[in-house]
């Protein structure tokens, strides 16, 4: 009798999160959707025959609860991120940058620390850390976030070597240019018109499915096999500084 494997997707609200978990289940994965807002997670949980866990990545307690139901898990995709501000460094809010290391870096130390138990115990475990070109190219007006994403990096390839021996893959996917329905508007307050400019004239850029996909696929692969890290981006985009726009 095969033994159906569990993932769990933090941020799985909305965007990528969501997209990973719906790609998860195509593979046959029982997927914990684990965010804050119950009522999204619920409502992806019943559409895809999963678990709906409410989580906070930023608080102890919550990822507690989270870990005390779980004695197996197969994949964790640490998905829940954000980036909050997008103002120079000289005028920057340092609760924006708090906030971010809080829940890009923090956030995923918290939830690996508490689920590794239960990684080992598959005997076959992946855990899968959302990066950001972010962490590897600086920008303009992206100081905090770049901070963190190049942390997340850095966690991750930490991660790997302390690892190193045990049943448990490490990888990285870091996309450029996604366009998700939340992401922008979160970062510029609530200002569409900011957000939108990201993209304007880009004809193609990346959507969660793609991201999402790319997962799926690490997910799938023999248990031999490792895939550090996965760079995505748009046909568009060769650099960060580097987009054609129609």
């Amino acid at each position: 009798m095969t033994v159906q494997k569990t993932a769990v997707v933090t941020g799985a609200s909305s965007g990528i999160g969501a997209a990973t978990a719906r790609a998860l289940a195509t593979e046959g994965f029982r997927v914990v959707c684990a965010a804050r807002r119950t009522d999204r997670i619920q409502a992806l949980a019943q559409e895809i025959g999963g678990v709906a866990v409410p989580l906070d990545v930023t608080d102890a307690a919550s990822v507690a609860a989270l870990a005390a139901g779980l004695d197996v898990v197969h994949v964790l995709v640490n998905n829940a991120g954000g980036a909050f501000g997008a103002d120079p460094i000289e005028s920057a809010d340092p609760e924006d940058w708090r906030a971010m290391y809080d829940v890009n870096v923090l956030g995923l130390m918290r939830v690996t620390q508490a689920l590794l138990p239960a990684l080992r115990a598959s005997g076959d475990g992946l855990i899968v850390n959302l990066g950001s070109t972010a962490g590897r190219w600086a920008y303009e007006s992206g100081g905090g976030y770049t901070a963190a994403k190049h942390a997340t990096r850095v966690v991750t390839e930490t991660l790997r070597l302390e690892l190193n021996g045990e049943p448990i893959r490490i990888s990285e996917v870091a996309p450029g240019m996604v366009r998700t329905e939340e992401f922008g508007l979160v970062r510029f307050g609530g200002d569409r018109a900011a957000a939108d400019a990201v993209y304007a004239g880009v004809a193609e850029p990346l959507v969660a499915e793609d991201i999402a996909e790319a997962v799926r696929w690490i997910a799938q692969l023999p248990a031999h096999v490792n895939i550090d890290e996965l760079v995505i981006k748009p046909r568009a985009q060769a650099a960060v500084h580097k987009v054609h726009r129609v």
